[in-house]
């Protein structure tokens, strides 16, 4: 696609705002994609769903609502478009279309999976209730709906703990992230009975890393996400969700802060954050980055990658999406 002057006037205002984290010459070849993904979104009745782990191009250049998982399922039960575009992984498509059954709910790349989502199945959780009778199953969202169809209420790490906590009971069965389920432990006196899937992001930070950051830049703050090893959160100044962690630089805009968590969420706070020095420990989510430009915009052309339920899983697996929503974070 070419970086025409039509292109680069409709999308300067867009560059501008990103410039301190895109060279020029990149940005010309994502601009004619940006252009005419836009011109879709609105000939369709489009909308794009970002979470906040895409790159720049994709969270400021196109996307209609760009957050966090818990944020991106109630916008998605909310939306009046007729085309939903998941710029995320397998299990946030999977729950717009649970949020809105009657949408056309596409995800530019079928392949872009998630490692704790693919750490447990249905059959995984049956077994654990028949051990466990009677407690009931917090799920992560980040799992399939035939996980979410044996769960009696799900989660995001932005409400993690107060989920657990409503249920008012002493002991529940918590999956698929046995760090988060570490995390939640410390911070409630509900018996956590874990899974032991881990985020291969997240999976990657350590201890010894976080010292040494803290060695070379005197005063820094560090952020974690729950999703890391205890010992990493331990370490960091504040835990949270990637929306937490978005809200904390925002309201105390730190000289200098490490984001614990996938590479991309640094340039994308930068640019909403210019007075702050972002240190970037770079650990990539492949399964994210499958989701470009080209792919967003052959998916909205062709209206491909379209997710397909068959109306008793939905049926099922939405409620506990929807109890996780009306509480809140």
């Amino acid at each position: 696609m070419e970086f025409t002057q039509e292109v680069q006037k409709a999308t300067d205002p867009i560059y501008q705002k990103i410039s301190k984290v895109m060279p020029e010459i990149e940005w010309s070849v994502h601009a004619p994609y940006i252009h005419r993904i836009n011109q879709l979104k609105k000939e369709k009745n489009a909308i794009i769903l970002a979470h906040n782990y895409q790159t720049p191009e994709i969270y400021h250049g196109i996307a209609d609502v760009a957050a966090d998982s818990l944020a991106l399922a109630i916008e998605a039960a909310k939306t009046n478009a007729d085309i939903i575009v998941m710029a995320g992984v397998h299990f946030m498509a999977e729950t717009s279309k649970l949020m809105s059954p009657e949408k056309k709910v596409l995800l530019p790349d079928m392949d872009a999976g998630c490692s704790l989502s693919s750490s447990v199945t249905g059959k995984d959780v049956r077994l654990l209730k028949e051990k466990y009778p009677g407690v009931p199953v917090v799920s992560y969202v980040n799992t399939s709906a035939d996980v979410k169809s044996e769960t009696d209420i799900c989660c995001t790490s932005a409400n993690a703990v107060k989920i657990v906590e409503s249920l008012g009971v002493k002991k529940v069965i918590f999956l698929p992230d046995d760090y988060l389920a570490k995390y939640v432990a410390s911070q409630t006196d509900v018996e956590i009975i874990a899974w032991k899937g881990i985020c291969m992001v997240h999976d990657q930070f350590n201890e010894k890393e976080i010292y040494d950051i803290r060695e070379k830049n005197p005063g820094i703050k560090i952020i974690a996400h729950p999703e890391c090893p205890p010992e990493v959160i331990k370490a960091s100044d504040f835990a949270g969700s990637t929306g937490g962690m978005i809200d904390y630089v925002k309201n105390n805009q730190p000289q200098k802060v490490m984001m614990v968590t996938e590479c991309s969420m640094s340039d994308n706070i930068q640019v909403e954050n210019p007075n702050v020095e972002f240190i970037r420990p770079c650990n990539l989510c492949h399964h994210m980055k499958k989701i470009t430009l080209p792919k967003i915009l052959d998916c909205l052309e062709n209206e491909t990658g379209e997710i397909i339920m068959d109306k008793k899983t939905i049926e099922k697996a939405r409620i506990p999406v929807e109890r996780m929503a009306a509480i809140g974070r």
